[in-house]
Parts: C-alpha cells; structure tokens; sequence
C-alpha cells in the first residue's frame, strides 16, 4: 500500500486526510496464478492496483487469444473502456503469476470524485494514460517490423513483463508469429 500511497502523491499530490480517505475504500485481493478476474460480456466493476504480480488483458478471436496489454507491481489494470462505461467487457483480464492487488469499484470511485477534485484528476490521467497507450500501440503495429515491434516492447515496457510473460502472449501482444518472434530473438542475440 505504500507505493500506491508514494505514486499518487506524486501523480496528484494526494494529502495525508485524502489518502485516509482512499485507503479506508481499497480492497486488498489474493488472486493464484491464471485467475481470471474479468471475463468478457461481464462489466468490469473495479480498476486494480497491483502491489505484486503480473496480469494481462486479451480478447478470443476464433479460440485463438489475442494479448492487448501487460501489467506488474507498481501498476494499474482493468478492462478499461467497460470500467469507465459500465458496459460488458470484450476482454479477459487474468493473472499470469499469483498477484496481490487493491480494488476500488467504479461505484467508489465515482464517489471519490465528489470528495476531491484530486480522485477526478486521477480519473482524468488514467484514461489519458489508458488512451495515448492505445493510440501508440495502434500506430507502431501498424508501422513498425517484427524485429522493432520486438526492440520498442523490451524497451517500454518493465523488466519484469520482458522476463517473466511466456514468448508466446508477448507474440500475440506484437501481432506476430510465435516462430517469428523466435526468429526475432535469434537475430538480436547473434547482432
């Protein structure tokens, strides 16, 4: 809970009565390995910190999972656009490692909003966050090759998706084949 505290007094310099406040509405979850915490046509009633772990968002498309986002410690996840319009998920969001995270629902959020202008401000910068990450993901999967897809991802995203996401949902998330991205490893290590 500390660094959720330390991350939104940096983000919206959040005072100690505020942070009394949100603390007091957070839920703390124990989710085990491969859970899955949203299902697709369910509203996604909460946004979660996560204090540990590492989960991801994907849609099936004819059975074959397709990966639109990772998170880890430190970070926040939900099927975003049905948390903020209350409408079914066409998403999965699921573990990939046991996680511990803190929920707080749509419903709590909303009356945070009408406590401070600070918890708006917080919903503000996680949908800007939340868009300006979907509106770059679709330009560099739409310009760059495999091998930068592969480059920007190890980049931009935290050691520990790089390290600890199987190959085969960083694939998915690049819009690649699993043997091409093996390809893509291949000529990186030799270069």
């Amino acid at each position: 809970m500390d660094e959720l505290k330390k991350i939104l007094k940096d983000l919206i310099q959040l005072t100690e009565p505020e942070w009394n406040i949100l603390k007091d509405k957070l839920i703390r979850k124990e989710f085990k390995a491969k859970s899955i915490i949203i299902r697709e046509g369910k509203i996604a009633d909460c946004i979660y910190f996560i204090d540990k772990g590492l989960l991801r968002t994907y849609f099936l498309q004819d059975g074959k999972e397709v990966n639109t986002y990772f998170a880890c410690d430190g970070q926040f996840i939900s099927s975003y656009s049905s948390f903020i319009s209350q409408t079914p998920s066409h998403e999965y969001l699921e573990t990939i490692e046991n996680s511990s995270v803190y929920s707080i629902s749509f419903a709590t959020m909303t009356e945070l909003y009408k406590i401070s202008s600070k918890f708006e401000k917080l919903g503000r910068i996680l949908a800007e966050k939340n868009y300006l990450c979907v509106i770059d993901r679709t330009r560099k999967m739409q310009i760059l090759t495999a091998e930068q897809k592969y480059l920007d991802f190890i980049d931009g995203y935290d050691k520990k998706i790089v390290q600890r996401v199987p190959q085969h949902q960083i694939a998915s998330y690049l819009g690649i084949a699993p043997e091409s991205l093996s390809r893509v490893r291949r000529h990186i290590s030799i270069s």
